[in-house]
């Protein structure tokens, strides 16, 4: 088994946030495999895309990204990724398919941010680029103020 990445303090917040978007597709996954109607599942994903998983992926591009800049590979590689994810949940059509799609997408994103690009950055920032996210982030809404907890 590997040894937990150490996360500096000021990555803290969207490492956290990173734990709730895999609590997200957990669900996600939960309530495909449960059959859950599309339409409770398609209102849950859209309220979480938009309470956090949108400002999340500003905060990364707007504060965190340009530490490594727009050139680096990894930083390319992860923008690509979020132009994919945001593609999927908007959608006109959900379907199961969609939900296995978000979830595998998003679980594979997450996890390549969080053992590439955050160790990277968090090697290479200094403490001024480490201040301004720490004084910028403000965390997202958890999961768990969501009502309907169809995965259960």
């Amino acid at each position: 088994m590997s040894t937990p990445i150490k996360r500096i303090e000021a990555l803290m917040p969207l490492s956290r946030e990173h734990h709730h978007g895999l609590l997200f597709c957990w669900k996600l996954k939960m309530g495909v495999q449960k059959n859950i109607s599309v339409e409770r599942m398609q209102k849950f994903a859209l309220w979480f895309y938009q309470a956090q998983l949108q400002q999340h992926f500003e905060s990364e591009e707007n504060y965190l990204f340009p530490i490594l800049g727009s050139k680096n590979k990894l930083v390319k590689q992860a923008i690509s990724e979020h132009r994919r994810i945001s593609e999927l949940f908007n959608s006109i059509t959900f379907t199961f398919q969609t939900f296995d799609l978000i979830q595998s997408e998003l679980d594979h994103h997450i996890r390549f941010e969080e053992r590439m690009l955050f160790d990277k950055i968090q090697r290479i920032a200094d403490q001024a680029q480490l201040q301004l996210l720490d004084d910028i982030h403000v965390e997202s809404l958890a999961t768990e103020q969501w009502e309907d907890k169809f995965w259960e």
